[in-house]
């Protein structure tokens, strides 16, 4: 099931049309750009080559490129589509860089179309959310290694990518203490028996003393298989063989993988937490294993923001917002060769907040096609009208994230994947969000009540010495606004934008001028002008990350660049799909 403007069967078109529509929007490549009516047509060198496209420019520069529409010069001065490899080679960067971009594109392809041919088409609106989150198989809209995924087989794939739905054991691990660091909501014990259940916990506890070890000199902590697999012979093989690291084997619940991949759901109990599990693998932007000073410190922050949340009576009333507290942490070897290979992180069960007649769907199902031509939403759109359902979507998706910055002074990493949208009968009633340990943001001088924020130079040794930017906290009040417009708005939002565009001819415009239209009620019933006039959310161009260029680059942490920012005007330019 597509993006609007995927070609089904074709992951090879999206991936190049996604690369080159990242290229050109993160000013890597220098195209002339020439504008007929709706359509943009773009042309450019690389490599001693003539290449050209044609697509739209839609909110925040976000380019909405024809499928099938990129090209290159031939010898015989026809145009065809040009070679991945031919590309990739031609652009900034090292040689290594650009071969690992080439191959973590290559296996995007190369597992899409595994999915195509191996997984059973089936209808997703009525999908319960467990399935749901596995059977949204598109990816990143934006990044072209939506699923590259490096390090994985087409066996390992097929075992715990999500859209296969498997469902496997984790393999448990007792290792000393004294390499251990932990992070529980209350004694060991209680803790091992609420997650696992009474039947599960005796069962380890029996194979622990098969094994002749006290629980005063081991601790217990769960590995993806994949991950146990790849460490247990290299990292993980020197504490084995000193008798450090003892393997008791698979054991409990069964789990499958979610769109994450690294974070599972529990098949047998469907209610109980999920659990995040480093793997060392390259998916997208990043290599999935925990970043370690954040394992412990997660509980903390969970508690921060869900207690901010609780104390303010407009998260009830006024912008329903519920978090997935990340209430547990176990780390081993956090500052050593294996940091952030061998680690857990538990976080609450979205479906247990639910009341009787609420459902709830991973937000990016929104941005998506199905399988029958029209939006995954089109029942509830037609069943509600278009606007009213747009108008209270945004309230309900916007506000209570833009609450958090502009009154309360955190900022969130509201992306797809970390947003859930609950509704009833497909209206919608309440955000969830989850996911904050790799991805808030705060300014001691802007947070509303900053007495109330942790203690983190208590929390972990990295924190003692560290600059403003490197981990939670900032000096300027630009990367707050940035992280929240980046993934609410550039990299969120604007996809749905697109499918409005795309499956109701509603101008994109249109849809950012009622955003635009909410966030003006918002500074007016708050009186936030001071606050967002800190934030500078309505200067006319803003910066935004530029993931590809780090992919290409790979020597800074970020990358970023200007784009004109949807939100600065008073009235938005009309941009038509291609």
């Amino acid at each position: 099931m597509p993006l609007p403007l995927d070609l089904k069967g074709r992951p090879d078109e999206r991936v190049l049309r996604q690369l080159v529509a990242a290229l050109l929007f993160e000013g890597i490549v220098e195209a002339s750009e020439q504008t007929d009516g709706d359509v943009t047509n773009f042309q450019w060198s690389l490599g001693g080559r003539q290449f050209r496209c044609r697509g739209a420019i839609g909110p925040f520069g976000r380019l909405r490129l024809a499928a099938g529409s990129v090209e290159m010069r031939d010898d015989a001065d026809g145009w065809g589509v040009p070679p991945l490899a031919h590309l990739v080679s031609a652009l900034p960067g090292s040689g290594p860089t650009r071969g690992k971009l080439l191959d973590e594109l290559t296996q995007t392809i190369a597992f899409s179309a595994w999915n195509e041919r191996r997984v059973p088409a089936r209808p997703r609106r009525a999908l319960p959310f467990s399935e749901l989150e596995g059977a949204l198989d598109e990816g990143h809209p934006y990044h072209p290694c939506y699923k590259a995924r490096t390090g994985f087989s087409v066996a390992d794939h097929a075992a715990y990518g999500p859209e296969t739905g498997e469902a496997f054991q984790l393999v448990w691990l007792l290792i000393a203490r004294k390499h251990l660091r932990q992070a529980l909501p209350c004694d060991e014990e209680a803790f091992w028996q609420a997650e696992l259940g009474e039947e599960i916990w005796s069962e380890l506890r029996s194979k622990r003393q098969q094994r002749g070890v006290s629980p005063d000199a081991f601790g217990l902590l769960p590995l993806h298989p994949w991950q146990w697999r790849e460490l247990r012979e290299t990292r993980l093989a020197g504490w084995i063989a000193a008798g450090e690291v003892l393997c008791l084997g698979p054991a409990g619940d069964r789990y499958t993988a979610t769109q994450s991949v690294r974070s599972l759901l529990n098949r047998d109990r469907p209610l109980a937490s999920s659990i995040k599990l480093p793997l060392n693998i390259v998916n997208t932007s990043s290599r999935r294993i925990l970043e370690p000073h954040s394992v412990c410190t997660a509980p903390v922050i969970s508690r921060w923001i869900a207690g901010m949340v609780a104390g303010d009576p407009a998260f009830c009333e006024r912008y329903p917002l519920t978090i997935l507290q990340e209430f547990a942490g176990i780390i081993a070897d956090g500052d050593g060769p294996l940091a952030g290979q061998v680690a857990a992180i538990w976080r609450e069960n979205a479906e247990a907040t639910l009341a009787p007649g609420e459902a709830v769907i991973p937000f990016n199902a929104l941005m998506m096609v199905e399988a029958d031509g029209r939006a995954f939403a089109d029942d509830w759109i037609r069943r509600f009208g278009l606007m009213p359902f747009i108008n209270r979507l945004i309230e309900v998706a916007v506000l209570p994230v833009w609450h958090l910055l502009v009154h309360h002074g955190l900022a969130v990493e509201a992306h797809g994947q970390n947003m859930l949208l609950v509704h009833r009968d497909g209206w919608p009633v309440r955000l969830i969000l989850r996911d904050f340990h790799e991805s808030i943001e705060f300014s001691p001088s802007f947070l509303r009540a900053p007495e109330k924020a942790p203690d983190f130079l208590s929390l972990h040794s990295a924190y003692l010495d560290a600059e403003p930017d490197q981990f939670y906290w900032t000096e300027n009040l630009d990367s707050l606004r940035e992280l929240v417009m980046d993934t609410l708005f550039v990299y969120n939002l604007s996809e749905i934008s697109h499918l409005l565009d795309h499956c109701y001819d509603l101008p994109e415009a249109l849809f950012w001028q009622r955003v635009q239209t909410v966030l003006a009620s918002y500074e007016g019933e708050h009186a936030a002008t001071e606050r967002l006039a800190q934030l500078s959310c309505d200067q006319p161009r803003i910066l935004t990350e530029s993931l590809m260029t780090r992919k290409l680059l790979a020597l800074k942490p970020e990358y970023h660049h200007e784009v004109a920012n949807a939100l600065a005007a008073r009235t938005l330019q009309r941009r038509r799909k291609p």
